[in-house]
């Protein structure tokens, strides 16, 4: 080893040169598909995080914007979720205050029927005799 040329020793610092220059070099964004994204929150964080720290010119890329058309499909769908959850609710809370007025209105309607089995008892009294008719006698 020690009969190393000076033209190998300087083509193998090329080599490890040109390997560091190249290890250097910020590598560029695999264009990622919108469903991948979408179903690997992780990756789509972090992607969002290198586009907005990027300067313009990588706001522009297909990665980037891919990114943002996931965010905005996400967030449509969860507002679709969170609409059917509170129409839900509202059915739910709906069904109930019917239910409550009901039963109010089946209670007024109980209390306003006269039920003679539970009447007091009165004692029947000897009742006078029945007037006889007036006739005129002329």
């Amino acid at each position: 080893m020690t009969n190393l040329s000076p033209k190998t020793v300087a083509a193998a610092l090329c080599c490890i040169a040109a390997v560091a220059v190249s290890a250097c070099k910020p590598v560029p964004f695999a264009s990622t598909s919108v469903e991948d994204l979408m179903s690997d929150p992780v990756s789509l964080d972090g992607l969002l995080m290198k586009c907005n720290g990027a300067g313009p010119s990588m706001k522009s890329t297909d990665a980037c914007r891919n990114a943002r058309i996931a965010v905005e499909r996400i967030a449509k769908q969860r507002e679709k979720v969170e609409l059917a959850q509170r129409e839900a609710a509202f059915e739910r809370n709906r069904e109930r205050l019917r239910v409550q007025q009901e039963a109010l209105q089946r209670q007024q309607e109980e209390a306003k029927k006269v039920d003679p089995y539970k009447l007091p008892l009165i004692p029947p009294h000897d009742a006078p005799p029945p007037a006889p008719p007036a006739t005129a006698n002329n």
